[in-house]
């Protein structure tokens, strides 16, 4: 977690050359009642949130109260900061381990085969090194 300017509004930062994570941010914006904005890394100026190409490339961030989050990190701050009290539960539960190595562990699954679950496309396949 790196903090970052304060002043701008909650973003959500994702691949959206993948099919899977624009289906999954679709989803998110739906269904959950605080959704921030979202953005495709390809759209936004990343240098400004303190990451790289390769960060955006590797895994999803929340940029949120001046912090940014990747990956389980993100989706866990997501999540505590919804109305919803089972919902913020389940966030702060994503920081205590043993439940943040699961977490950690299964986005690190998502991410490394998004391009076979639904939605997902050859262009969602991670390169390698990622």
């Amino acid at each position: 977690m790196t903090l970052v300017s304060p002043a701008r509004p909650p973003l959500l930062i994702f691949d959206g050359d993948c099919a899977f994570c624009t289906t999954s941010v679709n989803l998110m914006t739906r269904l959950l009642p605080a959704m921030p904005d979202a953005a495709p890394y390809q759209w936004t100026d990343l240098g400004s949130y303190a990451l790289t190409t390769k960060d955006a490339q590797s895994r999803v961030w929340l940029v949120i109260d001046g912090h940014q989050y990747g990956g389980a990190a993100a989706v866990a701050a997501l999540l505590r900061h919804q109305p919803n009290t089972v919902l913020r539960i389940l966030g702060w539960l994503g920081t205590v381990p043993p439940w943040s190595w699961a977490a950690e562990l299964g986005y690190r699954l998502v991410a490394r085969y998004r391009h076979r679950l639904p939605g997902g496309t050859p262009a969602c396949r991670m390169k390698p090194g990622t």
